[in-house]
C-alpha cells in the first residue's frame, strides 16, 4: 500500500524504534534489548518471562503493533493514491480481476487511508499487519498466503507490486508474480542490487499500458 498505491507520510524512523520504546517502557534494559544495533524483540521477552512478568510478555506484540499503528494514523489525512493508481484499480475491476493489499501496516490505518481516499470497498481483500501473527507478516511467505486465501486464489495467480526487497522477498517465497515500482524507497539501482533479475515499472500506472 506505502509507496505503491498510497503516497503517504508515514514516519519509518519511528516505526523503527517501536520495539525498543515499548520494550523500554516496560522497563527492560536497554543494554538488553539492543544486539549489534538493533533492537531484538526476543531478548526483551527473555527478560520479561525471566523477571516473573509472563503476562507483559505474552502481551508485546500486541503493544507494539498498537504503537505502530499509532505511530502511522499521525499523519493519514496526508496519505492519497498515486497518480494513476484509482484508474488501474477502476480498468482491473472492469476487467474482471480480482485486486487486494497487502501491507504491513495496520488494519486501523489501512482502513483509514484507503477509506479516506474512497477506495476501500473497490478492493476484493485487505491483508493487514494485524490480522495475523507477526511472525506471518511481510516478509514470510504466509503473508502472502493470506492475501491468496481472501482472494481465493493461489499465490502463484497473484501478481504483486512492491516498492522494497521485503515485498520481492514475500513474492518470491511465496510464488507470486512481482513488480518493482519506483514510487517508493527504491530506485533502478537499488532494484538492480537487490536482484538482476527483478522486473521494474515507474508505478502502479504503468499497468494501464499493458492491460490495453
Amino acid at each position: 500500500m506505502d509507496g505503491t498505491f498510497m503516497d503517504t507520510d508515514v514516519d519509518y524512523n519511528k516505526l523503527g524504534l517501536a520495539v525498543f520504546d515499548t520494550l523500554v517502557e516496560l522497563g527492560v534494559p536497554e543494554n538488553i534489548i539492543v544486539r549489534g544495533g538493533r533492537s531484538h524483540m526476543e531478548n526483551g521477552v527473555g527478560w520479561l518471562k525471566n523477571c516473573g512478568r509472563g503476562r507483559d510478555a505474552d502481551n508485546l506484540e500486541c503493544l507494539v503493533s498498537q504503537r505502530c499503528t499509532e505511530i502511522e494514523m499521525e499523519n493519514v489525512e496526508l496519505a492519497k493514491p498515486f497518480a494513476g493508481a484509482v484508474e488501474v484499480l477502476e480498468r482491473l475491476k472492469v476487467l474482471g480481476y480480482g485486486v487486494g493489499i497487502l501491507t504491513r501496516g495496520g488494519r486501523r490505518y489501512a482502513v483509514a487511508a484507503l477509506g479516506r481516499a474512497g477506495v476501500l470497498n473497490s478492493f476484493d481483500a485487505v491483508v493487514a499487519r494485524d490480522d495475523f501473527p507477526e511472525k506471518d507478516a511481510k516478509p514470510s511467505p504466509k503473508a502472502m498466503m493470506n492475501l491468496a486465501d481472501a482472494l481465493g486464489v493461489a499465490p502463484a495467480e497473484i501478481l504483486y507490486l512492491g516498492d522494497s526487497v521485503i515485498d520481492w522477498i514475500t513474492a518470491r517465497d511465496s510464488g507470486a508474480g512481482f513488480y518493482g515500482v519506483l514510487t517508493g524507497g527504491f530506485d533502478r539501482n537499488d532494484w538492480k542490487n537487490a536482484g538482476k533479475d527483478i522486473p521494474v515499472i515507474d508505478g502502479v500506472r504503468s499497468l494501464l499500458g499493458m492491460l490495453d
